[in-house]
């Protein structure tokens, strides 16, 4: 008989940051802003006390500790995705956390953080939803404007600088970056949230979360002389600018190569690229991604995009215990949206659909624990599952790319075009 697993109670009430383990969480995260000589900038919040809520960018494990030293000595509650909890749910319950799965609508979530301002604490959430793949900002959910109104309490940013240049998603070695930089402003005060329209609300919040990692660094003047510091960045530069073809891109120590065509860039200590041979197309790496967001768009509005079928591998996550392995099947991304479907080890079928009006963006992951390689993650309310395509050539890159560009392209068909920066 199959045991069905047991799933994660999402709707256990939030607790404040047990204050015998606040020393352990400050002392797990302050040393680090001392060591990288983090300079916090405040404005208007020199003498903010809680409840408010704090929203801050994502970049790198290091957010979460400038967090911790910027709202010292108070506790919060942080909304973490489910797979932060793997192990360590007991502890990260204890210390304040709310589970979240990825990129789903979760009305149980704004009850607890109803529950957290009612308690008086700060409330701390990523609305960018995932690590930004090169330093910029990622599109936020339209629905911040309307949960700021709805909490009723002062809104602060967290914007920080120098995460993606230190330890870039794409390869997690810290480069050593110092100083680094984040700016704390009050966006709101209750009164001036009441005053404003969700729209209003958003528009603050989009301007507010502009950053560019890379920009930041060459204005600084900061150099990262780790000797292999463009290692892993063709995973976010997986399309050739010089002969367009895709997946054939590789990378070592300080160079990035097109196996297709052979040409080749070196990334310098100041984080720019430069043709070895001929002309330098980008030489600022945001600015190759955004040419292949361009393409794929392109994609999408001739109807062409699809991703598959792509054989995979897919593991579940119903709980915090541990990935659950569920079979071998097929992934395909297309103009319908992802499409999942597979048989377990008992020989039962498996299938998860997301249309693309159910999804604005998705979370992908660059090897992945070292267990299958590159992933996307997929979430329903009860479960999330984690799918590595394999023995294809593929780009998770180019699905969250298209992901977005598809949702974007359904709203504009509707007549509900996205604003600026929003989903």
């Amino acid at each position: 008989m199959k045991i069905e697993p047991v799933h994660f109670d999402m709707k256990r009430p939030p607790v404040p940051a047990k204050w015998y383990l606040m020393p352990l969480e400050w002392l797990l995260s302050i040393p680090a802003t001392i060591r990288h000589r983090t300079v916090i900038t405040r404005v208007g919040t020199e003498k903010l006390k809680p409840p408010y809520l704090l929203l801050c960018n994502h970049n790198a494990f290091m957010d979460f500790k400038v967090a911790t030293r910027a709202i010292f000595p108070h506790r919060a509650n942080y909304v973490v995705a489910i797979d932060g909890f793997i192990g360590r749910e007991g502890l990260l319950r204890s210390i304040g956390c709310i589970c979240k799965r990825k990129f789903t609508s979760d009305v149980t979530l704004i009850r607890q953080l109803k529950q957290v301002v009612a308690n008086g604490n700060i409330a701390v959430i990523y609305p960018e939803a995932r690590y930004s793949l090169c330093g910029t900002t990622a599109v936020l959910p339209a629905s911040l404007g309307k949960l700021c109104k709805l909490l009723g309490v002062p809104v602060v940013t967290l914007i920080c600088r120098g995460h993606h240049v230190n330890s870039p998603f794409w390869n997690l070695h810290e480069r050593g970056v110092k100083p680094t930089e984040a700016e704390m402003r009050l966006l709101f005060t209750g009164e001036e949230l009441a005053a404003a329209s969700a729209g209003e609300i958003n528009e603050k919040l989009v301007a507010a979360f502009q950053y560019d990692d890379f920009a930041w660094q060459k204005a600084r003047n900061i150099r990262t002389p780790y000797p292999k510091r463009a290692e892993g960045l063709h995973k976010v530069l997986y399309q050739c600018p010089a002969c367009g073809t895709e997946y054939r891109m590789s990378s070592s120590g300080a160079v990035l190569r097109c196996e297709s065509c052979g040409k080749s860039w070196t990334m310098s200590e100041l984080g720019e690229l430069s043709a070895d041979k001929g002309e330098t197309e980008f030489s600022h790496i945001p600015d190759w991604y955004e040419w292949e967001r361009g393409n794929v768009r392109r994609e999408v509005e001739a109807g062409t995009y699809s991703t598959g079928p792509l054989p995979v591998h897919v593991d579940s996550l119903p709980n915090a215990k541990r990935f659950i392995p569920l079979g071998e099947g097929t992934l395909v991304h297309d103009g319908n949206g992802f499409t999942v479907r597979g048989v377990d080890g008992d020989g039962d079928p498996f299938e998860m659909i997301k249309p693309v009006p159910s999804l604005y963006s998705c979370h992908i992951e660059y090897e992945y624990l070292g267990k299958h390689g590159d992933c996307v993650d997929l979430n329903t309310l009860e479960d999330t599952w984690y799918i590595y395509p394999h023995d294809c050539d593929f780009s998770v890159t180019k699905m969250a790319l298209a992901t977005e560009e598809l949702y974007f392209a359904h709203r504009r068909a509707i007549g509900r075009p996205c604003e600026k920066g929003l989903a």
